[in-house]
């Protein structure tokens, strides 16, 4: 070794050159040659470890190695070696320069730790990207944790390069920063609020990867495209894309659609606002026009039977409609629409199905339609709703009732 340290000086001082050039000559040839040797051997183990780890993905049935080879780690742990050999060589290349020795091996040992750094990066890419193929990970938060141990990791390298620049033993540079901390978590708040929520988020089962969210405080209304660290990512329907604070999901209210989605149906829940003053008892003879209409038929017949026989048995005087029972063209417009929503090929038979009437308000009495559509897509759920209350509102006239409509105050010709 000592003999290679000194060929050229040698060579150098035979020449006639002073000492200090030939120094000088000597570390710069040397230096050349083990920047030389470490590329042919980064080279060499860099066509070795992808050619071999290549094949052997090829092979393989798993798809990680695959993703490996694809995230490059293999490419990164290759530049170990040079790096090494670059470590192990500077002292004899700087041996009469002891400062520029210095200067060079915490270079290369931060360089080192970069490198780490790099290789601890792709492998967890290559997880996160491994995880995302399971069936059962793939809507989780994986970007959130795998972006929390790239900061301990990038922190800790910092730190650690710090520690090799100024000198200091390891230990001691991080007892020193003790003091720093409350800067530090000021610094760090939005991220250690976003890994907070991240677990809570992902424990809780809040949010997950292709939920439909709805959050109105940030405008969001669409589907959940990623979740990392520090922002949630919604695709609204219009194709915009909203950013929403990871830690807003567990501070603020949303609503997921999920619970929707994973059940048999979706709601419809649509009011109907009928006139008041177009609500009537009905005569026998308007009854026995509503007969006709065939899904009532046998539940007016029924009806009208049992009506019949309380009037007779309690005597009630039927010259004025309002004595006894009597049936109202609101209740049979009521039942119409209940067994019309039963009957529907749309609607979810083994979900709540009820037509209400709800408290009568300035604009008339609402009738509202509650039941469930069976295709959930919203694009065929809009067309089941309209096809629905377009069959509704023609109904109306049938059972002589109105529909409100406030009055624009305009006069309409004849």
């Amino acid at each position: 070794m000592d003999y290679f340290k000194h060929l050229l000086y040698d060579y150098f001082i035979s020449l006639g050159m002073s000492s200090t050039t030939a120094s000088y000559l000597n570390m710069l040839a040397l230096f050349i040659g083990l920047l030389i040797l470490v590329f042919i051997i980064d080279f060499i183990v860099r066509r070795i470890l992808l050619t071999m780890f290549s094949k052997l993905a090829e092979k393989s049935k798993s798809n990680f190695d695959d993703i490996m080879v694809k995230n490059k780690v293999f490419r990164n742990v290759a530049h170990i070696i040079p790096l090494i050999v670059a470590i192990e060589y500077v002292p004899m290349v700087f041996l009469d320069f002891p400062y520029w020795e210095n200067i060079i091996e915490k270079t290369l040992l931060v360089f080192g730790i970069i490198l780490t750094l790099r290789i601890v990066r792709s492998f967890l890419n290559t997880l996160k990207d491994y995880f995302k193929t399971l069936p059962r990970l793939k809507d989780k938060p994986i970007d959130s944790f795998i972006q929390v141990f790239m900061i301990f990791a990038w922190v800790l390298g910092f730190l650690s390069a710090l520690a090799i620049i100024t000198g200091v033993e390891f230990l001691q540079f991080i007892t020193g920063l003790g003091a720093a901390s409350a800067v530090v978590i000021l610094v760090f708040r939005d991220t250690i609020l976003g890994f907070v929520a991240s677990i809570q988020v992902s424990i809780n089962d809040m949010v997950r990867i292709g939920d439909w969210i709805t959050f109105e405080k940030y405008g969001a209304d669409g589907d959940v495209i990623e979740i990392n660290l520090s922002t949630v990512k919604v695709q609204n329907f219009d194709k915009t894309i909203t950013t929403i604070p990871t830690y807003a999901l567990i501070s603020d209210s949303f609503k997921n659609w999920r619970g929707m989605t994973s059940s048999g149906g979706r709601r419809i829940k649509r009011a109907l606002s009928i006139k008041l003053s177009s609500i009537k008892y009905l005569t026998v003879n308007e009854v026995d026009k509503l007969k006709n209409i065939q899904i009532i038929s046998n539940y007016l017949l029924t009806r009208q039977n049992d009506i019949e026989k309380f009037n007779t048995t309690n005597n009630a005087d039927k010259v004025l409609l309002l004595n006894g029972r009597n049936l109202t063209n609101l209740g049979v417009f009521r039942k119409y629409l209940e067994t019309y929503i039963e009957n529907h090929s749309a609607i979810n038979k083994d979900m709540t199905i009820m037509v209400r009437q709800l408290a009568p308000t300035s604009q008339g009495i609402p009738i509202e339609v509650y039941a469930f559509s069976s295709d959930k897509r919203w694009q065929n759920y809009e067309y089941i709703m309209a096809d629905i209350f377009d069959h509704v509102i023609a109904a109306v006239p049938y059972f002589d009732l109105e529909v409100y409509e406030l009055s624009t105050g305009v006069l309409e010709s004849n």
